[in-house]
């Protein structure tokens, strides 16, 4: 792999067949988007392959000197690694769920997905501020495209409801960039990793960039956009943007606020433990009543993301790794139920839970399958999601005893409404003629979900696979953000005082770390 630029051809594949299919008919363009997919994800597997675990912090590196203040520089390390092959790994299923879905303007509709991977993939490598910021931003637009163009009857309201609150919140990240860049004189995001900004200056930084990623998140109260964004989206915009999009804003938490301002972070993690708490309990309760399955699933998003933000602002290598996997194991099964609920809208052309039932009648295939899915969202273990909350809620409990009750009760209300949603879909009385005639999973159906199937019983039978790319820098993470956290850090005054800074409870993650190995 020495010396060839593996990360510019993944983005430039995605991108030549997208430019490609606005060109083409309807058949040429799925063909073509599915094929460049497949490729994407195959060099994804090759990237997967060759990473070097015990090697350098940023491998596969390219840079170019465009001009002053602004290059051409990628790089990825382990955590981006992660994030990078969900996102080639989803992209061809998404394109499978739309071969039929989508009738009309086929071949605009395939390349605004092609251009989103492009996209998507520049964000988790960049390593310039400004390019991740052009790719953070213009992945905006062709979502923007997907909802506003094939979505549902009010799509219009939530293509400019999700373009308006993600693109204000970036203003201002935008404008702390040029003064970063004005002080530290470096746009290279490693160098500004390291760098020691005056804490006052951090404080004002933080809240910048905070306005950004909390929008993008979603944490609470700047959630609203996503469950319009949801149910408006056609199937494969919400995969999409449940698996990969939502994965930004922690990605940039990982990559920005935690290393860039820790001192920073430290001061305001009351405040990211406070929102987390809330939307945690919040959002369940909402998707306890809701009867729209895709309404649903999109609260559960914000619930689920929620422990996300509670495991990075823990301060130790438990609640970073929980946070990690938390992402990743969302992205799967989140992506997944929304194909389930796609697979059923196909058919009956309606999302309301109360014209299903007994589905594990006519369509076993689909009920076992649907079984597997809201079982890892609930976090059995065996499955993604357990690996993740556990490690969260393990970090997390080193700093504060409330902090972790309040996300538990949310974990158990999301048994609630996820096995709630399944009893009335899959189980009880065929009430409806129409949901009693639908035939099971076809092939095209199968190709969709067996994967992603796959990769759950995988993520939650042997997590290592995952975590021991992300392992070192996660390390290096913690050891930035924990020796900038000062004795009685704020974070600790929620719930019961632990009497350990936060470079103890450090240390003792660490020490359980190496145990757990």
């Amino acid at each position: 792999m020495d010396g060839f630029p593996i990360l510019s051809v993944m983005l430039l594949v995605p991108l030549v067949a997208g430019v490609a299919c606005s060109f083409l008919e309807a058949a040429m363009a799925r063909a073509t988007a599915l094929v460049a997919t497949l490729a994407n994800f195959m060099l994804g597997v090759v990237l997967w392959a060759n990473y070097d675990i015990g090697g350098a912090q940023w491998q596969f590196t390219e840079r170019a000197e465009l001009f002053s203040g602004f290059s051409y520089a990628l790089g990825i390390d382990g955590i981006a690694l992660m994030l990078i092959v969900l996102s080639v790994f989803l992209m061809p299923i998404c394109i499978l769920a739309s071969l039929d879905a989508i009738k009309t303007r086929v071949g605009e509709y395939m390349a605004a997905f092609l251009i989103m991977e492009t996209l998507m993939i520049g964000v988790f490598c960049a390593q310039d501020l400004f390019l991740f910021y052009i790719f953070f931003e213009a992945g905006l637009i062709p979502m923007y495209l997907i909802i506003g163009v094939w979505g549902g009857a009010d799509r219009i309201y939530a293509s400019y409801k999700f373009f308006l609150y993600t693109l204000l919140g970036s203003v201002l990240m935008l404008i702390a960039m040029f003064w970063m860049v004005g002080t530290a004189g470096t746009t290279d995001i490693p160098t500004l990793m390291q760098y020691d900004f005056a804490p006052q200056a951090q404080t004002w930084l933080w809240l910048a960039f905070f306005a950004s990623f909390a929008v993008k998140m979603p944490m609470w109260p700047v959630h609203t956009w996503l469950p319009d964004a949801h149910v408006q989206a056609p199937t494969a915009g919400s995969v999409i943007l449940a698996g990969v999009l939502l994965k930004m804003g922690g990605y940039g938490f990982i990559r920005f606020s935690l290393p860039m301002f820790p001192e920073a972070s430290a001061q305001f993690a009351w405040l990211v433990f406070v929102l987390s708490m809330i939307a945690v309990v919040v959002t369940s309760l909402i998707a306890l009543v809701q009867h729209d399955m895709k309404k649903l699933i999109a609260y559960s998003s914000v619930a689920h993301m929620a422990i996300v933000t509670v495991g990075l602002f823990a301060f130790n290598v438990q609640g970073l790794e929980g946070a990690m996997m938390v992402m990743l194991g969302h992205g799967l099964v989140s992506g997944a139920l929304f194909l389930c609920v796609g697979v059923i809208y196909d058919r009956l052309h309606t999302r309301e839970i109360d014209r299903y039932g007994g589905l594990s009648i006519n369509m076993p295939r689909y009920a076992t399958l649907f079984m597997l899915f809201t079982m890892a969202s609930v976090g059995l273990p065996g499955t993604s999601n357990f690996v993740g909350e556990f490690l969260a809620l393990a970090g997390i409990y080193q700093v504060s005893t409330l902090v972790t009750l309040v996300c538990t009760t949310g974990i158990i209300l999301g048994a609630g409404y996820m096995l709630y949603l399944y009893w009335r879909v899959a189980f009880g009385i065929q009430k409806n003629a129409d949901a009693a005639a639908m035939p099971d999973l076809n092939l095209r159906e199968w190709a969709m979900l067996a994967p992603i199937a796959a990769a759950v019983l995988w993520m939650g039978v042997y997590p290592e696979s995952f975590l021991a790319p992300m392992r070192a820098d996660i390390a290096a993470l913690n050891a930035r953000v924990a020796r900038a956290a000062p004795e009685g850090d704020s974070m600790l005054e929620i719930g019961e005082p632990t009497g350990r800074s936060a470079n103890e409870i450090a240390h003792h993650g660490e020490a359980a770390e190496e145990g757990a190995h």
